[in-house]
């Protein structure tokens, strides 16, 4: 009977300390890292990996598993896959709460890098990025349509481990395609192809929408696409190439500062008569502030000669937007050689981008992109309220501020 008895007590004893770490697990702040990705759409990333099958035949590492694998390397900016591994390793009793799992091994990251289809994560990229503009909407110009700077930006490899990126004859390389949202500062559109082919062919690939205005370089200036944009009901400025050849329709009189002539033109080229049979808009303006004198083309009649000029400076935050990206993400090193694997990393810089961006709008924090990286690259494994990290957080480090011709996004 006494046996008895003490085991029962030892049973209720047992219980009585489950419960308690049970509780005292239940009360413990999750990590910084865990916070920050209550951020993402887990159902709808999960709708996506069912779509394409990217979990099929997988018992340990998902492809949830992955993508916070790659966003806790592109938050720590680890160099390699090998400093990835390591930094996990350090951390390994953190995993399973992070949410990289329990398994994650140099040799399970690589395999799944190279085998997942991409467009898993290029569909949740392009949804993230939906999500960010909703949140983002402003309207600096006053205009009706929405306003889009669209350029590329090429990435070099090496030729001899990324064989299938030949660029040149001793060169590799892939170009990233971007539609940026002036407005809202956050890419509409992303279209990865290998670095030969001209800038100019994916003006194809580009989603038009009505009323829209699109700012090109003057490496856009092809005719018969920009016709396809006037077509679509869209506008469009571009800068005018030095042998342009038109005859003058029509002038515009009492032109503000800094217009030096706004005119409506036919082209008298034999193929560019035929490729844009209307009439187009030239607008020559002289930059104070470059000294120097540009030339535009344009469909959009109805606005002035100085919203023509503001839209093609407005170009700029897509060049800036490239140069913030390679420097504060990692989309020049990359963890895998193959082109299934370099297009998962960037489109996971992508959706790492988007999250920050979204996690401003909803917290309403009053700092850079900048700072917010920097603050949570050292903090992921923390258990400090993100709130209060991200409020009370001193940032007095003058020399790693970013300069004035950086881009200060949101």
């Amino acid at each position: 009977m006494r046996k008895k008895w003490h085991i029962n007590l030892r049973m209720s004893f047992f219980c009585c300390n489950f419960a308690l770490k049970l509780i005292l697990s239940m009360q413990k702040p999750p990590f910084v890292f865990t916070q920050l990705t209550k951020f993402l759409n887990r159902s709808y990333f999960n709708d996506l990996v069912r779509k394409y099958k990217g979990d099929r035949y997988v018992k340990a590492f998902t492809c949830w598993n992955q993508l916070l694998t790659l966003m806790f390397g592109q938050l720590t900016n680890r160099l390699s896959m090998r400093d990835l591994i390591a930094a996990l390793e350090a951390h390994q009793s953190k995993c399973y709460h992070l949410g990289v799992g329990k398994r994650i091994t140099r040799s399970n990251l690589a395999k799944a890098n190279e085998n997942r289809d991409y467009r898993i994560f290029e569909d949740f990229a392009f949804y993230m990025m939906a999500e960010a503009r909703r949140k983002r909407i402003d309207h600096i110009f006053q205009l009706d349509g929405n306003i889009y700077a669209f350029d590329s930006t090429t990435i070099s490899l090496c030729l001899s481990v990324f064989e299938w990126a030949k660029f040149r004859k001793h060169k590799g390389g892939i170009k990233v395609h971007t539609l940026f949202d002036v407005e809202t500062q956050v890419p509409a559109f992303i279209h990865i192809t290998n670095a030969k082919p001209h800038d100019v062919t994916t003006m194809d690939v580009i989603p038009y929408e009505s009323g829209s205005y699109y700012v090109f370089d003057k490496a856009y200036n092809h005719y018969k696409r920009l016709y396809r944009i006037h077509s679509a009901g869209s506008f469009f400025v571009v800068r005018a190439k030095k042998n342009l050849k038109y005859r003058t329709v029509k002038w515009a009189r009492r032109m503000p500062n800094n217009i030096l002539s706004d005119a409506q033109i036919e082209l008298t080229d034999y193929y560019p008569s035929k490729h844009y049979p209307e009439t187009l808009r030239l607008v020559r303006y002289w930059d104070e502030e470059n000294k120097r004198e540009f030339t535009y083309l344009t469909n959009a009649k109805h606005l002035t000669a100085q919203q023509v000029a503001d839209l093609y400076k407005s170009r700029w935050q897509v060049e800036l937007f490239f140069k913030w990206l390679k420097q504060h993400l990692r989309i020049k090193r990359f963890w895998g050689t193959s082109e299934n694997a370099v297009r998962i990393q960037v489109y996971v810089a992508i959706i790492t981008f988007c999250l920050v961006a979204i996690m401003q709008h909803d917290m309403k924090l009053n700092r850079s992109t900048y700072e917010v990286l920097q603050i949570l690259n050292l903090s992921l494994t923390d258990t400090t309220p993100l709130v209060e990290l991200l409020n009370k957080t001193n940032f007095q480090n003058v020399k790693d501020q970013p300069s004035c011709s950086e881009l200060l996004l949101f």
